[in-house]
């Protein structure tokens, strides 16, 4: 059954939202949990520059076509491209985030493909890098031989210590690794040709299983 509106309820209908009604949808998408993947203090920047553009626009609307209607349509479009803008954005900052609780990187990468990176970064000149990405080589290494279990979140000692249990012989040298990839990682020790050639030594004595490291008889 159709049910005709009368003029009184026409009148009633909003033409335009008003600018607290566009601050709250406008909250009430940002609310969604990808958004909140991100950083506390990236998604709190997020609201309150939003918040100032919508100011913005719709207060620049009024300027527009008859009621401010082309302003609000400009507005609203402004907005859509904005969060979808923001979307595409969050997934790369929540890996990023990921990649920053996990500083032996990403266990789905093979030893190789970190060789390949700490050659490029020594390539470079990057010494900083080459030592990073060679001690994750070191990392999946040991993990890819299965003498560690893979596990997110573990240190560099916690994984100098588990491999020295597995390799005894190994121990000083895994050991040293581990020192060196703390102080440049998270000490800003900047990197030298002679701790990334320990670190080197190491991951090579553990791939190639050398008696002298890896306690074979």
């Amino acid at each position: 059954m159709t049910v005709a509106l009368g003029a009184e309820n026409i009148s009633a209908v909003p033409v335009e939202p008003g600018r607290d009604e566009a601050r709250d949808a406008a909250r009430d998408e940002l609310s969604d949990p990808i958004y909140r993947a991100a950083e506390p203090s990236w998604y709190e920047q997020l609201i309150n520059w939003l918040g100032d553009r919508l100011n913005e626009l719709f207060g620049a609307a009024a300027e527009f076509g008859p009621g401010g209607i082309t302003g609000l349509l400009v507005a609203l479009g402004v907005l859509i491209i904005a969060v979808v803008a923001i979307r595409l954005r969050t997934g790369k900052l929540a890996r990023s985030a990921r990649a920053a609780n996990t500083p032996l990187g990403d266990a789905t990468v093979p030893a190789s493909a970190h060789r390949e990176d700490a050659a490029a970064a020594l390539a470079a000149a990057d010494l900083h890098g080459a030592v990073v990405a060679r001690f994750r080589a070191l990392a999946r290494e040991l993990e890819q031989r299965g003498v560690l279990d893979v596990q997110t979140g573990r240190t560099a000692d916690e994984l100098a210590a588990q491999a020295a249990d597995a390799l005894p012989d190994c121990a000083n040298a895994l050991r040293a690794a581990a020192r060196i990839f703390d102080d440049v990682y998270y000490g800003g020790k900047p990197a030298t040709t002679d701790a990334y050639g320990v670190v080197a030594e190491t991951d090579d004595a553990v791939r190639t299983g050398r008696p002298a490291l890896a306690g074979a008889s």
